[in-house]
């Protein structure tokens, strides 16, 4: 029932939420924080692992880091398929699912046509 009370409309009363409702602890909230940075990191498909694999080449945690802040930059500009140049590394990346889907390196990329992509990142 709603009320009228002088230039004031009164309606129902509605109890306060108890203390702490909506509140989140701290350790779910980097649970939560870890899972989501897990899930923003890039994947390597089974063909890309194996090209790397083939050429010997290993990516440190820096390297990674770098190319995963190269493919966010391609999602913030709307990017669906990016090719990102890590120096002599050519990587062609689904930004939409997060995975490498290839990797070339040095003379294997010269001369080589990129098709399907829609970007492409320089990563320093």
């Amino acid at each position: 029932m709603v009320k009228k009370v002088g230039s004031v409309t009164v309606g129902p009363v509605v109890p306060a939420p108890p203390a702490g409702a909506g509140r989140v602890s701290r350790d779910a909230f980097q649970e939560v924080l870890r899972r989501e940075i897990r899930r923003a990191e890039l994947k390597f498909s089974a063909h890309a692992q194996k090209r790397l694999a083939e050429r010997r080449i290993q990516l440190s945690p820096q390297d990674l880091e770098k190319i995963n802040q190269a493919a966010f930059l391609a999602e913030t500009k709307g990017a669906r398929q990016s090719l990102l140049i890590y120096g002599e590394l050519v990587l062609v990346a689904s930004i939409t699912n997060r995975t490498v889907v290839t990797a070339v390196h040095g003379e294997a990329a010269v001369n080589n046509i990129f098709t399907n992509i829609d970007s492409a990142v320089i990563v320093k």
